[in-house]
C-alpha cells in the first residue's frame, strides 16, 4: 500500500533522540509522509547520525539540532514552531543515577517546552517496563493500558530501567495535565527488526547473543516482542488520529525464550544457537496475556514475530554484525515463507 506523502505536508514535528533505533524509524516514516522533521541529537556532525541524512526526503525536510534533555534552552529551540513532538530520547541503563533523574527531568523539560510552543500533541515513548512489573498480578489477568508497574518491586529487585520508565511516564502525565498539553503514550515491548543506525542497541543484543555463541543456554523466561516499524507507525497513528488518547500497548506476541531459539534455528541453522535451557528443574514459564486492541482499532496491523526475528538477523548480517553464511549454508537454510 503506497504511503500518502501529503499526510504531513506543511506540518513540522520534532523527534527527540532522533538517532536511536525506534526514533530513526519514526523519522523515516514521517519523512515518507511529507512531514518537516527536526531531530534532536547530541552531536549533529557525529558519523553515527549519518544514516538519518541518507533517508529519503532528509535533504529537503530533515534538520538536526544539537540538544540535551537536561538543557531546556536547546529543547526550546528545537521544539519552537512545531506542530507536534515525538519524545523518544531516554537512557537505557540499569544505573539508577543515569536512568531515573535524566528520564524524569528530561521528559518534564520536553513537555514544558512543548507547552510553551503550543504544539498540538506530544507522543511519548514509554515502555512495557512501566506496565507489567507487578508480582501480585494474577497470571489470568490480561496486561493492558490500565496496568502499572509496582515501583517498590522495581526498587527491591533493582530494576532501575523499569523503575525509571514508570516514574518518567507518571511525571509526564502529571506535567502534561498541569500545563494543558495533549499527551499520548506508546508502551512498546522488546523491539526487534532492521537497524537503520550502524550501532547495535540493547534490544537487538538480546537476539545477537544467541547467534554469536556467547549464550550457551537460554533462560526459562518469557518476553513480548514487536517489530520496530510497527512501533514507529504506532507513534504516527496516535499523533495523526484526533481521537487517540491515553496509553497504547504496542506488542505482537509473547514467546518463551525456547520458542525464540527454535525459530532462529529453523531460519538460520548455520549459527551456534543454544538449544538447552539454563533451568531444567522448574516448569516452563508461561506467557502472560496482553491486549493490543487499542492500536488495532487505529488500523495497525502487527508484523508476526517470526518475521521480526528473521528481519533482525538479516539486518545484522547486512550491517556486518554477523558473519554471512556460506553459499551452501544459505542453500540449506529454510527461508521464510512470503
Amino acid at each position: 500500500m503506497p504511503v500518502d506523502s501529503s499526510l504531513g505536508s506543511g506540518q513540522t514535528v520534532c523527534v527527540t533522540g532522533a538517532g536511536g533505533f525506534i526514533a530513526s524509524w519514526i523519522v523515516k516514516l514521517l519523512l515518507e509522509r511529507g512531514y518537516n522533521v527536526r531531530g534532536t541529537v547530541r552531536n549533529p556532525g557525529d558519523p553515527k547520525n549519518a544514516h538519518l541524512r541518507e533517508l529519503e526526503g532528509a535533504e529537503e525536510r530533515l534538520r538536526l539540532y544539537r540538544s540535551d534533555l537536561l538543557d531546556f534552552e536547546s529543547l526550546r529551540e528545537a521544539i519552537n514552531g512545531c506542530d507536534g513532538v515525538f519524545h523518544t530520547a531516554s537512557p537505557v541503563t540499569d544505573d539508577p543515577e543515569q536512568m531515573v533523574e535524566p528520564s524524569v527531568n528530561g521528559t518534564k523539560n520536553v513537555i514544558i517546552a512543548a507547552s510553551e510552543a503550543k504544539v498540538r500533541r506530544v507522543v511519548f515513548t514509554s515502555s512495557i517496563g512501566a506496565v507489567y512489573m507487578d508480582p501480585s498480578r494474577s497470571p489470568d489477568v490480561v496486561v493492558d493500558e490500565s496496568c502499572w508497574s509496582d515501583l517498590e518491586f522495581c526498587k527491591n529487585t533493582r530494576n532501575w530501567y523499569c523503575y525509571g520508565k514508570a516514574v518518567a511516564e507518571q511525571s509526564a502525565w502529571e506535567v502534561a495535565k498541569e500545563k494543558g498539553v495533549d499527551l499520548v503514550v506508546v508502551n512498546p515491548v522488546l523491539v526487534l527488526g532492521p537497524l537503520l543506525q550502524t550501532t547495535v542497541n540493547a534490544s537487538i543484543i538480546h537476539i545477537l547473543k544467541y547467534l554469536t555463541g556467547s549464550a550457551k543456554t537460554y533462560a526459562n523466561s518469557v518476553q513480548a516482542y514487536v517489530h520496530v516499524r510497527d512501533v514507529a507507525l504506532a507513534h504516527i497513528l496516535v499523533f495523526e488520529n484526533p481521537s487517540a488518547s491515553g496509553r497504547y500497548l504496542c506488542a505482537e506476541s509473547v514467546l518463551h525464550r525456547g520458542e525464540v531459539v527454535e525459530i532462529l534455528v529453523k531460519f538460520f541453522p548455520e549459527y551456534p544457537i543454544p538449544t538447552k535451557c539454563s533451568d531444567e528443574v522448574n516448569p516452563r514459564a508461561k506467557p502472560y496475556k496482553f491486549s493490543n486492541q487499542k492500536l488495532k482499532d487505529l488500523g495497525l496491523e502487527f508484523t508476526p514475530v517470526k518475521q521480526c526475528l528473521y528481519d533482525t538477523v538479516k539486518s545484522l548480517q547486512e550491517k556486518g554484525h554477523l558473519p554471512l553464511p556460506t553459499q551452501q549454508e544459505a542453500d540449506n537454510s529454510v527461508r521464510i515463507k512470503a
